[in-house]
């Protein structure tokens, strides 16, 4: 199943108010995808220009964010580690964040130059990570086709929060979908409405991904018409 294939089943069975977008962390700037123009405050904020426009942005570019470019895998230079540290400082006497926390963050694990953003209908190359906005009844369906609703199996935690982009590198590392409530960073650099959830899903497991929802949806519109005959009765 290609690229626009699975945007179009993923905003199909979920019913998206948002088209799915797209990354690839490359070594090297493709040299027939253009370079993004201009500044953002943080590494979240490329997200919402990807649901239109395919552009690379650098390192450097992320470095505005420098938790998020932790968290992307860029090596920081000096100065930036330093407003890393003044942030996370700040954090912890907020109660925002815990010092033990500090040393768990998720991070991809490859030096890269820089990352591919775009829609993911019409995505140039292989994508590394689909990203998806969800509202809480989305995100129910999106939970059981991941296979995060058994309650038969061991379950793998796949639910994150701060930060919201730290669910990329975590869907990387597990090879399966992740869902992350959010930070307000998030909220705040994306202008991400109050109910919107971001999903993160693997290439690698896209396909499979497809092929559950499918499932799910079929499933929960059973139940749907059985619950629905069943409060018929209590009219």
């Amino acid at each position: 199943m290609n690229a626009p294939d699975i945007a179009a089943q993923l905003s199909e069975k979920l019913e998206l108010d948002q088209p799915p977008i797209a990354l690839t962390f490359v070594p090297v700037k493709p040299d027939d995808i253009a370079e993004f123009g201009g500044t953002v405050p943080s590494a979240c904020s490329f997200w919402p220009r990807a649901q239109t426009d395919t552009f690379y942005a650098s390192a450097e570019q992320h470095f505005n964010c420098p938790v998020g470019a932790l968290t992307m895998g860029f090596a920081l230079p000096d100065e930036v580690k330093n407003e890393l540290m003044g942030i996370v400082q700040k954090m912890c006497a907020d109660d925002y964040l815990a010092e033990a926390e500090t040393t768990s963050l998720p991070h991809v694990n490859a030096a890269n130059a820089g990352i591919v953003y775009g829609p993911l209908s019409a995505f140039p190359l292989e994508p590394d990570i689909i990203l998806i906005w969800l509202s809480a009844k989305q995100a129910m369906l999106y939970n059981e086709a991941a296979g995060a609703a058994t309650w038969t199996d061991a379950m793998m935690p796949n639910l994150f929060g701060r930060p919201t982009c730290a669910a990329i590198p975590a869907a990387q590392d597990q090879t399966r979908p992740t869902l992350s409530l959010g930070c307000i960073g998030m909220r705040t650099f994306t202008g991400a409405p109050a109910d919107a959830m971001v999903a993160a899903i693997p290439s690698a497991d896209a396909e499979r991904f497809v092929e559950a929802l499918d499932r799910t949806a079929a499933s929960n519109a059973a139940m749907l018409k059985f619950y629905e005959g069943h409060k018929a009765q209590f009219a």
